[in-house]
């Protein structure tokens, strides 16, 4: 059972603000951004995501039925900002695995035995894109 989701709408005004700005160049962490499938805002969501085989993982401590997933399953892509990178990615594949085995240890171990969050989003990188900032 991952986060209930009474804490990701706390952390969604609270926590993720401060996350926000962390996110995007400390190591283990990202934003994914993205599109609502329903309404075409732009969404900038931070979390924890490692680069593995040509691509990013990406752990689902809300699980596989969070907004930004389903929205960027739909669509089939998205941008990740990370380590002061920003990278267009695709073929985002959610799976599950019990192990973490994926993450680093410590974040494994967060991921196992406190927060119970056993899926896992998986991107490959299309190409590095400069920011529009």
């Amino acid at each position: 059972m991952p986060t209930p989701r009474w804490v990701a709408k706390a952390n969604k005004f609270g926590l993720n603000r401060v996350t926000g700005f962390i996110a995007p160049w400390a190591p283990g962490w990202a934003v994914v951004v993205h599109r609502g499938r329903k309404s075409g805002r732009t969404f900038r969501t931070p979390l924890w995501a490692f680069r593995r085989d040509g691509g990013y993982v990406i752990a689902l401590t809300y699980g596989r039925d969070s907004d930004w997933v389903r929205n960027v399953v739909a669509a089939g892509a998205f941008e990740l900002e990370t380590r002061g990178h920003h990278y267009e990615v695709g073929s985002p594949r959610v799976y599950h695995d019990k192990t973490a085995s994926d993450m680093p240890l410590p974040i494994r171990v967060m991921l196992r035995y406190v927060l119970n969050a056993p899926d896992f989003l998986s991107a490959e990188v299309v190409r590095e894109v400069t920011p529009s900032r």
